[in-house]
């Protein structure tokens, strides 16, 4: 099949022919209708961050399942799934606990060093970033990855659900739990920050601030709900919030992964308020804070989160159906549809802020 790999660090992607394994018994083989290009993939594609290259990359996965392994239950071939990297092995004691984005035995999903390689290239073995491997023409995965999609959600939309939905939303409904009247800070309004955005107002937020340095992105945001926009380009966006505020918001949200703007979503809060990190920071990131003024004495909290607090099976579906009743906006996160050709210059149009999301359609 045609796939897009990153032979190093800051080589760009290749698209080159690769091949894929049989399923075993608990995998599956997911035709890809559309794979969306997320920020983590690129820090991983220009940084390496300890991932072993040859890699292919791409977690945001929609299509339709066109084999199955011989013990496989949850799932048929003809199913349209959405393929999330969320997947808990269902029995550790995390999982029971509905909490999968904790399991503490994802290994137990992958194969054994003894089987074949999911995927390799000419008999070398492919690096399948976060079990999925989704900027190609297909995925080979175990069956707890994939999550039944409704006919009526196209797959172009449907792909984001996998990933930038649930980490966003998930992250102001799941981990943050924000009631009716909480006052929010987004920092960041990229695809995840847009879904931060949203799940807020979802939640019931009275005011969702939007902070960001590209005036497109911000109009974007107000699409997605946001009360107040911040030009951190014009003017002290702390400052600015707090005015808007009266002293600082409830909760605060980062999701760009950078130290200063980490340090920024903490001194915008108001006495006992969260700042959520949902930023991908470069290893060895440090905070720079006075603990007994900037937390200790204002009773803040600073909380990480990872793929929203997501238990997938619950909050894919959930999304879909608020998206179908046209109370969640999905279909304004795509702004570019692009080939496999396409991924790098897909990549540039992300970090020049003209688009939100941009998805592969066409392998």
């Amino acid at each position: 099949m045609r796939a897009a790999v990153v032979n190093a660090p800051g080589s760009g992607f290749s698209v080159e022919n690769v091949d894929l394994a049989d399923p075993l018994p608990h995998e599956i083989v997911v035709q890809v209708r559309a794979s969306g290009l997320c920020h983590s993939d690129l820090s991983i594609a220009e940084h390496g961050l300890g991932f072993r290259m040859p890699a292919l990359l791409g977690h945001e996965v929609a299509g339709d399942i066109v084999e199955i392994g011989a013990d496989v239950t949850s799932v048929k071939v003809g199913d349209r799934v959405v393929v999330c990297m969320v997947a808990g092995c269902g029995i550790c004691r995390e999982c029971r606990a509905a909490r999968p984005y904790r399991c503490q035995r994802t290994t137990s999903l992958e194969r054994e060093p003894s089987d074949a390689p999911r995927i390799s290239r000419r008999g070398e073995a492919l690096t399948q970033f976060m079990g999925v491997g989704g900027f190609a023409q297909h995925v080979l995965v175990h069956e707890n990855l994939a999550i039944p999609l409704p006919e009526e959600v196209s797959y172009d939309v449907a792909c984001l659900l996998g990933c930038g939905v649930v980490t966003g939303a998930g992250a102001a409904i799941n981990t943050a739990g924000i009631r009716p009247g909480d006052t929010v800070a987004v920092i960041g309004c990229g695809g995840v920050g847009l879904n931060t955005i949203q799940g807020a107002v979802l939640a019931g937020a009275s005011r969702v601030i939007a902070v960001d340095l590209q005036p497109g992105k911000l109009e974007l945001a107000k699409k997605f709900g946001a009360t107040d926009v911040v030009d951190a380009g014009q003017c002290d966006a702390v400052e600015a919030v707090k005015e808007l505020t009266g002293g600082g918001v409830d909760f605060s949200f980062e999701v760009i992964g950078l130290q200063p703007t980490a340090e920024q979503a903490v001194r915008m809060l108001s006495v006992g308020g969260t700042a959520l990190l949902i930023g991908v920071q470069k290893p060895g990131s440090r905070l720079d804070l006075d603990l007994f003024g900037e937390i200790v004495l204002p009773q803040r909290r600073i909380v990480g989160v990872a793929m929203g607090s997501t238990n997938p099976h619950r909050d894919i579906p959930m999304f879909a159906d608020l998206y179908l009743q046209g109370r969640f906006n999905l279909a304004d996160l795509v702004s570019e549809r692009i080939t496999l050709d396409e991924i790098d210059r897909g990549y540039e149009l992300l970090a020049g802020g003209a688009v939100a999301r941009a998805v592969v359609t066409n392998f």
